[in-house]
Order: C-alpha cells, then sequence, then structure tokens
C-alpha cells in the first residue's frame, strides 16, 4: 500500500499569518473581538500565538473578514505551499 504524507497545519505560522492579515486590514484585537462576539480577546491572541486554531466557522468569519480564501489563512507543513504562500504574500 502507497503511503502518502499526512498535511498538517503550522500553527506558529499560521498564527502570525492571522496577525498580519489583520495588521494589513487595520484591524484590533479588539476588533476581532467584538466581531466574533467574544466576552474576551484571548482565543484570538491564542490564535496569532499559535497555541490553536480557530473554529471552521471562525475561520469562514476571518475569511470574510480579511477578504482572502481560508487557504491563505491557513498555513501548511509542506515547502512547496509555503514558499507559494510566502511569494504570494509579498506581492500584496
Amino acid at each position: 500500500m502507497e503511503q502518502r504524507a499526512y498535511v498538517t497545519i503550522n500553527l506558529p505560522a499560521t498564527g502570525r499569518n492571522i496577525k498580519d492579515l489583520r495588521m494589513k486590514r487595520g484591524l484590533t484585537v479588539k476588533d476581532l473581538q467584538a466581531y466574533f462576539g467574544f466576552e474576551y480577546p484571548q482565543p484570538i491572541y491564542k490564535w496569532q500565538w499559535g497555541e490553536c486554531l480557530p473554529t471552521i466557522d471562525n475561520l469562514v468569519g476571518l475569511s470574510v473578514l480579511f477578504q482572502v480564501p481560508i487557504d491563505t489563512i491557513l498555513v501548511r507543513n509542506d515547502g512547496n505551499f509555503l514558499l507559494l504562500f510566502i511569494q504570494k504574500f509579498n506581492s500584496i
């Protein structure tokens, strides 16, 4: 049986990406807190620190808010995607 590599999400890189996309849109953590209706900002900080990922519905919300596809928010642990992402992100 052929073994395939299981693709995983790079939590720290995705967290940095969420922070960068937020800042590029001129949004604060408090703005995201209000947008999602969170009582406290800790979930957003945990995303940005790479401690955890947003839920699927929160990823959709970030995608809408940042006006990017979800796969632009997530950073996978394979080199080809990361290289393409860096090239794309630097061209914005």
